[in-house]
């Protein structure tokens, strides 16, 4: 029998906080505080990242995201280097239970250090931050780099980027600012990115949004009146439902369907969302369709 899978989940290695800890510049820890750009001040709970501890609270499959937010991934390559290192050897720590989406650098990108980390046993896919994929041109760009997650059979996650900065007020601003703007904003841009440019770019690539893409499906009558088009429900395109919960998750499925649903967290910031639709729904978004994501297998 297939297991519940949550698809998005954060916890750092210690070699991760380490590195954090060394930086002088942001993102960088002190102590337990992060600081971003964009972002105010951050109280990190250390137990939000113990693995031991954590497994206790899970039933079935765990994929950890890298915090895309930090924004490791576009550091220059020097910078960025020991970061996804770090968090890429926690593959070799994870207990069978868990699993990790990997990270690019894209300062200077290695398309064979990344299919080579693809190859690993707990890395299910890969990561890339909504920011690096903002307009059709982007996207474009980064086909590279997608095309290697398509060439080795497994999906891509669109998590959201570094926030907007806030004309340097960021220090005033309350803790779910960037989570309520800029994410939503971001992963609504990707997804019509996508609309308009992946498919014809990587007809196969297996594709989840995170945070339901922004809303962004919801706005297809706006789409319509301005002059595009929603077109045919593409069936490798998928969204992860993290921080949202009943209404919006009807609603999405209403313009969608049910299929392209994927439980996710985003556990430590939120919490797993059921959202009471009945035990059919349910039983698809926890397991059955999250499990067509990761392999391409039957639902």
């Amino acid at each position: 029998m297939q297991r519940p899978v949550d698809v998005h989940q954060h916890l750092w290695p210690p070699a991760l906080v380490e590195e954090l800890r060394r930086r002088q510049q942001r993102p960088y820890l002190d102590g337990w505080v992060l600081h971003l750009d964009g972002e105010p001040p951050y109280s990190v709970d250390p137990a939000d990242h113990d693995l031991t501890r954590r497994a206790e609270q899970e039933d079935g499959l765990v994929l950890l995201s890298l915090s895309s937010p930090l924004g490791i991934e576009s550091l220059p390559a020097d910078q960025a280097l020991p970061l996804l290192e770090a968090w890429h050897g926690f593959a070799d720590d994870l207990p069978a239970e868990y699993g990790l989406w990997a990270a690019p650098g894209l300062d200077e990108p290695d398309l064979g250090r990344l299919a080579t980390t693809l190859e690993h046993d707990h890395v299910h896919g890969l990561q890339v931050p909504a920011t690096a994929l903002a307009t059709p041109a982007a996207l474009e760009a980064l086909a590279p780099m997608l095309t290697t997650a398509q060439q080795a059979g497994l999906p891509v996650l669109v998590h959201p980027g570094p926030a907007s900065a806030a004309a340097g007020h960021t220090d005033a601003l309350p803790g779910w600012w960037p989570a309520l703007t800029s994410y939503v904003a971001q992963q609504s841009a990707a997804w019509h990115a996508w609309h308009v440019a992946g498919r014809s770019l990587l007809p196969t690539l297996r594709i989840a949004f995170v945070g339901l893409a922004g809303l962004a499906p919801l706005h297809h009558e706006r789409l319509a009146q301005r002059g595009g088009r929603l077109g045919a429900i593409d069936r490798h395109v998928y969204y992860e439902t993290s921080s949202y919960g009943t209404q919006a998750i009807d609603a999405i499925s209403r313009v969608v369907g049910v299929d392209p649903l994927v439980n996710g967290s985003d556990r430590p910031y939120a919490e797993p969302t059921d959202p009471g639709l009945g035990d059919a729904l349910t039983r698809a978004i926890f397991v059955a369709n999250p499990h067509h994501l990761l392999t391409g297998g039957d639902r």
